[in-house]
């Protein structure tokens, strides 16, 4: 038999037999649609870390310097208390690192979580849940803040401690939606500041708006709040191919500032975007390890039940096998005959579940915070998955069909 004769033949068999054929093929759709849409969504999520979420945290081309990780973890339990020992990062570390990067575009320093979060109230309306941040001027230089209207934080805020604030785009939309929030007074903790900026919308991921938000000057933020104990300072450098050595720099200033010997470990923690998105994409590995278990049970399970119709096949077509053989059909025709139809049956399957996979992944990216991103490998390893197990439980009917004897075949009724 001719190839193509082959899959003809296999073809007319599985359309014959349409709702048996689809109830076969069904383990190995679910399992595979459910492969392409997890990934799809871990793939989305990541891109969205890398590409939005990091660089809204800590800045483009940029590092901070902590007393701790921005990611903790693993740590035991001696590690996180010499990570709570550490002293806090305060001006005199801003020096030493002001010193070692007199090229950096900007340097800011920010207070330190915890960061209060606090109800903003304009005359009888409020607002809660704003993250309220002291920071330095040029921390809105690091954050790539645009302003919608008013000004950012100058240096004579800072130095004279002034009341005012730079608030949200979400802040200014739900409090002030008919009015121009730039002049307006407003209670922060129960304290009036002046709005006098407005940045403009940084967006959201997962639900959590980058705008709910108000900076005030960072001494008037110890005024009310007092000195945090992480403290945080981030570097803007002007090109990204400078970070590497900055932080070194950085780092080799502030052992020597802080008077650490050699061999003794950093009292502080110098962490890019990149660290943010390693956190994140180790936090994904444990979802991808369990992953591969789900997909397997599933596909083992079709596998099995493709084998188990195939065995009803050569069963039911018992005489049909004889007569083939009888006018001459090769014990190999008839192998490949069946395991055609196996593979077949197993690649529709992959085939559906990879149209399926996309489908579920287009309606969770367009209806939920979650994004999606359909990768390549995971569609060429579910195609691969549905083929493979085509073969591999095919093997044994086809092998069965082909050693029937055409004899006792040809009697089967």
């Amino acid at each position: 038999m001719h190839t193509s004769d082959i899959l003809t033949t296999a073809a007319d068999q599985i359309a014959s037999n349409k709702i048996r054929s689809f109830f076969t093929l069904l383990g190995i759709m679910v399992s595979v649609a459910f492969l392409v849409a997890v990934v799809a969504i871990i793939q989305g999520m990541n891109a969205y870390v890398t590409e939005n979420v990091a660089g809204a945290v800590i800045g483009a081309n940029s590092f901070q310097v902590r007393r701790t990780p921005l990611t903790v973890g693993p740590f035991d339990d001696e590690a996180w208390r010499r990570v709570q020992r550490r002293p806090s990062v305060d001006r005199r570390d801003e020096a030493a690192v002001r010193a070692a990067l007199p090229e950096a575009e900007a340097i800011a320093l920010t207070s330190g979580f915890p960061t209060p979060v606090t109800d903003v109230v304009w005359r009888n309306q409020s607002l809660g849940g704003i993250a309220v941040t002291g920071v330095t001027p040029e921390y809105q230089i690091v954050q790539d803040y645009r302003f919608d209207s008013g000004r950012p934080i100058s240096s004579l805020d800072l130095e004279q401690r002034r009341a005012v604030a730079v608030i949200g785009h979400d802040v200014a939309d739900k409090l002030f939606p008919s009015v121009d929030p730039v002049g307006q007074d407003v209670r922060l903790g129960g304290e009036h500041f002046e709005v006098i900026g407005v940045v403009a919308a940084k967006g959201s991921v997962l639900g959590q708006s980058f705008d709910t938000f108000a900076l005030i000057p960072y001494t008037r933020f110890e005024m009310l709040y007092g000195r945090r104990q992480t403290v945080t300072i981030s570097v803007k450098m002007r090109d990204p191919e400078t970070i590497t050595p900055a932080m070194a720099r950085v780092v080799e200033a502030l052992r020597v500032t802080r008077r650490l010997r050699p061999g003794q470990e950093n009292t502080f923690s110098v962490e890019t975007a990149e660290a943010l998105v390693a956190f994140w994409k180790n936090l994904t590995r444990v979802l991808f390890s369990v992953v591969p278990a789900m997909v397997g049970i599933g596909i083992v399970v079709g596998g099995i039940v493709i084998m188990n119709i195939m065995l009803m096949a050569v069963t039911e077509r018992t005489r049909e096998i004889g007569i083939r053989k009888a006018v001459g059909a090769r014990a190999r025709d008839i192998e490949r005959q069946f395991l055609a139809e196996a593979v077949m049956l197993s690649a529709l399957g992959g085939a559906l579940g990879i149209v399926a996979g996309w489908a579920v992944a287009g309606l969770v990216d367009a209806v939920s915070p979650l994004p999606a991103r359909i990768t390549g490998w995971s569609v060429a390893v579910a195609l691969l998955l549905g083929v493979s197990i085509g073969v591999i439980f095919g093997v044994y009917p086809s092998r069965r069909a082909a050693r029937l004897d055409p004899i006792t075949a040809m009697r089967a009724e």
